[in-house]
């Protein structure tokens, strides 16, 4: 066991009082010893439930035999940290977790460990860092909160977002927003829609890091707890038969992930993570990029019409059967073969699946969309790449024209949205966004939702950041490269025209070559005075389209 390298031999009594001061029994010396990484908080939602998950995680592990040891880290809620400074520290944050995991197991030499994550950055951050120690583990979690209610409809999040818009839009009162504002966020776990948080979850299940149903098992659903306790025994059978995420997260997992994720209609920062977890299995052979997006995307229907693509929500996925029922549709889409953390084949796992409501789960000849749920765009304007939720888009906005409006911050755009400055028609572009340029590129959740609840329909809105996964309509995110790394976003003007074409998956300035070389010429990037880890990040964090991976080669 790796963490004999702290408790045999002789030279390794100082090691044994340390472990003895915290309670380690001479039995438990010779057990193996279990990480349990807990992102509790008491400031993030779809934390604050954590600390009865490890205790159940814990229980799971004893009763096992082994050792549980609980450590915690950092966990940043996306909504809370929305539309100011604090939005530039949630991606850079995945760094931190996946570094606080790897630190802890590598500095106490444990043999396994139980993740607990539930918010966006969190479940990537954890995984990244599972894959980077590659030692048995197994992720719990923590499950979706349930959706409100006002005046008779289920509610979230974005419902709220959205009401801000619709006030300073004259559609709706203060009084009304006020009692959503109450209503939205009824309890514990992740944001009710499939955001980023629940998006992320759903592919942890599919590629088999978590057990069957985990990822719609809802946080304050006593099965969770349940299904916490077998987790903890589990981790102790990976140990046994030396199961680690290498030999689960392999390049077919992570195929069948973002079958998964187009199928769901997922949030578009999933072509930020998955990417960023394969690259810590590199040296497997794994690699995903948004070419792999791009080509499952043509042939993968969108299966789900779950918010913020449509009037569904996680509830209503569980209940219809949760990501086994996903896969049993996908059955003949997805690689069947792979190992899950169940110790079996993915196909094993999901043999008794069943689609339990097939309007919420649409069979394959009769879905949702004919394409996946999230398209790659590219040209002139998006040389790399750029990223849309095409699944929540309307028909009539597919195909787009328009006039630029250019705005060098969020700030300056939401600014102009709620002084009567944008117009239907018009193509929004907020640049210096970025990894680099933000630094941190933040979601743009609040000028999308003003958009939206504004009643400004035909507006389409480009960025070299990124969305939330609640974000609706015509939005284009990732655009690579960003303004920052001299990319043709930095050139865009007020008035030109911008063509965007999902369907072809294009996205243009309609402007010659030779005029947009000159304008490169006269671009002067703005100066941001950063100070610590923010300098840091934006120095060695890369382009959105290889993952906001750290570059340390610098």
């Amino acid at each position: 066991m790796r963490s004999d390298k702290i408790k045999k031999g002789m030279q390794r009594a100082p090691h044994r009082s340390l472990l003895r001061a915290c309670g380690v029994t001479d039995a438990e010396m010779e057990k193996p010893f279990i990480g349990v990484a807990n992102s509790f908080t008491d400031i993030v939602p779809g934390h604050i439930h954590l600390k009865q998950i490890a205790n159940a995680v814990k229980l799971g592990i004893s009763q096992a035999g082994g050792v549980p040891f609980e450590f915690n880290t950092m966990a940043i809620c996306d909504g809370i940290a929305m539309n100011h400074e604090g939005m530039r520290y949630s991606l850079a944050s995945r760094e931190i977790v996946a570094d606080t995991v790897e630190s802890m197991a590598q500095a106490h030499s444990l043999d396994a460990l139980v993740l607990l994550p539930t918010c966006d950055k969190i479940v990537p951050g954890m995984l990244m860092g599972a894959a980077r120690l590659d030692i048995p583990a197994i992720v719990v979690t923590g499950g979706p909160m349930l959706p409100g209610e006002y005046k008779g409809e289920a509610v979230d999040l974005i419902n709220v977002f959205e009401g801000v818009g619709k006030v300073s839009a004259g559609n709706m009162s203060e009084t009304e927003l006020d009692e959503l504002e109450r209503c939205a966020c009824p309890g514990a776990g992740s944001c009710a829609g499939l955001f980023t948080a629940n998006s992320m979850a759903c592919l942890t299940e599919a590629m088999g890091m978590s057990l069957p149903y985990c990822a719609t098992t809802h946080a304050v659903d006593s099965k969770k707890i349940q299904m916490a306790r077998e987790s903890g025994e589990k981790i102790i059978e990976l140990v046994e038969k030396n199961i680690t995420p290498s030999m689960i997260m392999t390049q077919d997992a992570f195929y069948n992930a973002v079958v998964v994720d187009l199928a769901l209609g997922g949030s578009s920062n999933t072509t930020l993570h998955l990417p960023a977890i394969a690259h810590e299995l590199s040296d497997k052979g794994v690699k995903i990029n948004l070419d792999i997006f791009d080509e499952l995307s043509r042939k993968i229907p969108h299966l789900t019409a779950i918010s913020p693509s449509g009037s569904h929500t996680m509830m209503d996925l569980d209940k219809a059967g949760g990501i086994p029922a996903i896969l049993k549709v996908l059955e003949d889409e997805i690689k069947g073969g792979n190992l899950t953390c169940t110790g079996q084949s993915l196909k094993k796992n999901i043999s008794a699946a069943r689609v339990k409501n097939d309007q919420v789960i649409r069979p394959i000849n009769n879905p949702v969309h004919s394409e996946g749920g999230i398209a790659v765009l590219k040209g002139n304007l998006s040389p790399n790449g750029s990223v849309v939720k095409q699944a929540a888009v309307t028909e009539d906005m597919l195909i787009h024209e328009g006039p630029a409006k250019v705005y060098n911050s969020e700030e300056e755009c939401v600014q102009a949205i709620f002084q009567n400055k944008i117009t239907n028609g018009d193509v929004v572009i907020i640049r210096y966004e970025g990894p680099k340029g933000g630094p941190g590129m933040r979601e743009m959740l609040n000028p999308t939702s003003a958009i939206s609840g504004r009643g400004l329909d035909s507006v389409a809105l480009i960025t070299d950041g990124r969305f939330s996964g609640g974000t609706r309509g015509p939005c284009i995110g990732h655009v690579s490269p960003e303004a920052m790394a001299n990319g043709p976003i930095a050139i865009v003007e007020n008035g030109d025209i911008i063509k965007i074409d999902i369907p072809n998956r294009k996205l243009e300035i309609m402007l010659e070559e030779e005029e947009i070389q000159k304008r490169f010429s006269k671009v002067k990037h703005p100066e941001k005075k950063l100070k610590g880890w923010l300098s840091r990040y934006s120095k060695l964090v890369s382009s959105a389209d290889k993952g906001a991976i750290l570059d340390w080669v610098v």
